[in-house]
C-alpha cells in the first residue's frame, strides 16, 4: 500500500513539473509583452491613451523626438500626463494620458516647456487650438449612455468641455442627449467625468466617428448600424476662460 502510494506521489510530482515547464513560456510572455495596465479608475484594461497636445502627429516621430526629460508632466495643472514604463516597450520614458483617469484641460502648457519639436507650442486661444490640435475624437455609445436609452438625466461630458458648443452639445430634440461635433479635438475631460460604470463615452482616432456603431446580423436581414450623430445646439458651462 506505501508503495503504491509512493509510486502516485512521484507520478504526481512528475505530471506537476511537467505541466509548470510547459505553461513556463505563456506566462513569460505575458510579463514581457507590452500590454496596457488596467486604468485604476475602472479597473479594466485601457482603450486608448492619448499623447499631449501638440505631439506630432507621426507617433514614430514623436518617440524618436521625445527625450523623456518629464518637464511636460511637471507643468500639467491637473497632473494628466504620465510615462509610459516597462509595459511601453517601443514608447519607454515617453508623454500618455489616460482620459479615464485625467483628461487634459488643454492649457497648453506642456507644449511651451517642450525642449523638442516633439510637442509643439500652441498658443493658448480657442482659435489655435481647434486648428493645431488632434488628440482624437469623442465617441459615444448610445447603446449604453444614460440619456440615450431613457435611463436618466446626465449632461456631465457637455457640462465637463471646455471648448463649449463647437465640440459637444445636446441632441437638439433631447436637452440631455450629448452629440459630439466635428470640431472635437479629444482631450478626454468627458471620459473622466462620465458617470456610467462602462464608460459609454471615449476617445478615438479621428476618422473612427464621433458615435459607436454596433453590427447585429441577422439571417436575412441586412446589417444595421444606428444613425449618425445629429447637430447638437446646446453647449455646456466649462468652456476655456478666452
Amino acid at each position: 500500500m506505501s508503495m503504491q502510494r509512493r509510486n502516485f506521489l512521484q507520478w504526481l510530482v512528475r505530471g506537476t513539473g511537467v505541466l509548470a515547464a510547459a505553461g513556463a513560456p505563456y506566462g513569460l510572455a505575458r510579463v514581457l509583452a507590452p500590454a496596457q495596465p488596467p486604468s485604476r479608475v475602472t479597473k479594466r484594461p485601457q482603450r486608448r491613451t492619448l499623447r499631449p497636445p501638440g505631439a506630432l502627429a507621426d507617433d514614430a516621430a514623436f518617440r524618436d523626438a521625445c527625450i523623456g526629460c518629464g518637464l511636460c508632466a511637471e507643468v500639467c495643472p491637473p497632473r494628466c500626463i504620465l510615462f509610459h514604463a516597462r509595459e511601453g516597450e517601443a514608447d519607454v520614458n515617453t508623454p500618455y494620458i489616460v482620459p479615464e483617469e485625467k483628461g487634459c484641460i488643454l492649457c497648453m502648457k506642456c507644449g511651451e516647456v517642450c525642449p523638442t519639436p516633439a510637442l509643439k507650442a500652441i498658443p493658448f486661444t480657442k482659435a489655435d487650438i481647434f486648428q493645431q490640435v488632434d488628440m482624437g475624437v469623442a465617441q459615444i455609445d448610445r447603446l449604453t449612455c444614460y440619456p440615450w436609452v431613457d435611463t436618466g438625466v446626465c449632461g456631465a461630458c457637455v457640462l465637463a468641455c471646455p471648448l463649449g458648443t463647437r465640440a459637444i452639445g445636446f441632441d437638439f430634440a433631447n436637452l440631455y442627449r450629448p452629440v459630439v461635433k466635428p470640431d472635437c479635438v479629444g482631450c478626454g475631460l468627458c471620459v473622466e467625468v462620465c458617470p456610467h460604470p462602462s464608460l459609454p463615452i471615449r476617445v478615438v482616432a479621428s476618422n473612427e466617428g464621433t458615435v459607436t456603431e454596433h453590427s447585429v446580423q441577422k439571417i436575412g436581414l441586412p446589417t444595421h448600424s444606428p444613425q449618425g450623430s445629429g447637430p447638437g445646439g446646446v453647449g455646456g458651462s466649462g468652456v476655456l476662460p478666452f
